[in-house]
Formats: C-alpha cells, structure tokens, sequence
C-alpha cells in the first residue's frame, strides 16, 4: 500500500492554473522530495494534498483511503501531520507548553523521546517559543507534530533561512523520523540538502512535474541539479560537526 498517491491534480486561485496534472507518490517508509523554484508550485501541491486548497480535478489517496474532497481535519485523522512552512509555533507559550499541545497518539514519538533527539529544545524547555532562534522554532515545529505520531509526514521548506549547520541537525531529525517508521514528503528548495537524504524525487517546474526519479541521480548529477531545479552553481556540503 501507498503511504500517498496523487493523480492528475489541477489546482486554480481563481482563472490562474498553478497544478497541471501533478502525480506523485510516496510508499510506506519511503522519504521522497519534492523540490523546484519559487512559483513552481510545491506549496500548492502540499495545500492540495491536505485539502487547504482543493484540487479542481484529479485525485488524492492516503493509505488506501480516497481524500481528494476530505476536509483537512478528516485528513489529519489519516495519520497525516504537516509541518508548514513559517515556524508557526505558540510565541508566547514555553517550549515545553507547546509541547503539551498535541492530542497523545499511540506510536514511538513521545515528549522524553522528542526531548532525546531535540537536546536544543530540552535544554529551553522553559524558554517562550519567541525567544528561540529561527532553528530552534523549526524544531520545536517538528518536534510538535511528531507528537501525533503520524504514518506520513509533510514538510514544506524546513531549511529555509537556515544557516547550513542547522539545516543539518533538522534533516538528520528528518531521516530519524523515516527510521522510526514514517512516511515523509519533504518540499524543499535547497536541492543539494535534500537529495542527500531522500529516496526519491520530484521536480516540479511551472507547475508540472518535469522529473521523477532516484534523488541519488540527481545528487551525483551537478548539471541536472541546476538544470532540473535552478540551483546556484555553489555545490552544496553539509558542514561537519564541531
């Protein structure tokens, strides 16, 4: 079974098409990447598959269960969890607060374990969600949904505005997500961070799809990367750590 299959979607904001007939999908366990340029489409592609932004037409599977005209609550109960892009965490609750938020789900996450692979957040536990840097609120951010213990992960743009030592600690977070037993779909745009830790990879392009395939090709690949997603010619390393 397909932790996700999207079919043919075509999504509009108003007279303007943003999807044209995007497939995708996700197996169980599987991490998969979706990347492309600002404007491609990959928030949209996400908005559609949670039901934020319904699709005009095509179709979206979760788990075997159709969820193309669910409302995003019913989808959320699939076992889905969304990180969204913007570090939307409780500014002026602790970190430890924020962690209180999300409904107990049986599964491996809970707030011992979370605090085990976030020691950052562990360390401000006290610390109100507006004193923490940028980083820190991406991991509280993760950190909070995988408290529901979902079967499949979305994640849109986690690296953003983050210096690349960071960048690191998250995707590793991302991988140890995947390890546990989660599906995860991860929109980026930082190509290079991304396809060192997927398994597989989208490209989207004005709003279709113009490449599916191993991320590996395209990490081995410098000319495809740039071509495929617009990447800057800097080759992308993550540091080590100190």
């Amino acid at each position: 079974m397909k932790a996700l299959e999207v079919r043919e979607l075509n999504t509009f904001y108003g007279k303007s098409h943003i999807l044209k007939g995007v497939s995708l999908e996700v197996g169980e366990g599987e991490l998969v990447t979706l990347l492309g340029r600002n404007g491609a489409g990959k928030t949209t592609s996400l908005r559609s598959i949670m039901g934020l932004t319904p699709a005009r037409s095509g179709r979206v599977s979760i788990f075997g269960t159709e969820a193309t005209h669910l409302p995003p609550f019913r989808i959320a109960r699939l076992g889905v969890g969304l990180v969204p892009e913007g570090r939307r965490v409780f500014a002026n609750l602790t970190v430890e607060e924020n962690l209180k938020i999300p409904v107990d789900r049986p599964g491996p996450w809970d707030v011992k374990k979370v605090y085990e692979l976030f020691p950052r957040l562990a360390q401000r536990k006290q610390h109100k969600g507006k004193q923490l840097s940028g980083g820190e609120q991406e991991m509280l951010s993760i950190a909070r949904v995988l408290l529901l213990n979902p079967k499949l992960l979305l994640l849109d743009e986690p690296s953003q505005g983050l210096a690349p030592l960071i960048v690191k600690h998250v995707f590793d977070i991302i991988v140890a997500a995947r390890n546990a037993g989660t599906s995860v779909l991860l929109i980026e745009q930082n190509v290079r961070a991304a396809v060192k830790i997927a398994d597989r990879a989208y490209v989207l392009d004005h709003g279709a799809i113009s490449y599916s395939g191993p991320a590996s090709d395209i990490a081995q690949d410098e000319k495809k990367a740039q071509e495929l997603a617009g990447a800057t010619a800097e080759k992308w390393e993550f540091p080590e750590d100190d």
